[in-house]
């Protein structure tokens, strides 16, 4: 996966791919093949997706290579 905390985000908000491809004018497909990491997400759709779907997320978050922990759900598992 190219970008897993994308996906993870997606799926807690139930986005899909066509949701994304219809906000940036690329066709699902394409939008599919980026999450898989067959080819790179443009920077500047990148911006238009966050702010579009994830205001709350930042771009580093959302579009790292690699999995993350969001900062509550590490405050939450540190109080337990």
């Amino acid at each position: 996966m190219a970008y897993p905390n994308l996906i993870a985000e997606m799926t807690r908000r139930n986005i899909t791919a066509k949701d994304i491809a219809a906000l940036i004018g690329r066709s699902p497909d394409t939008v599919s093949n980026w999450l898989k990491g067959k080819g790179d997400f443009p920077i500047g759709k990148a911006f238009v997706v966050q702010a579009a779907f994830f205001p709350a997320c930042t771009i580093a978050y959302l579009f790292a290579s690699e999995p993350i922990v969001p900062a509550e759900a590490m405050a939450q598992s540190s109080a337990q």
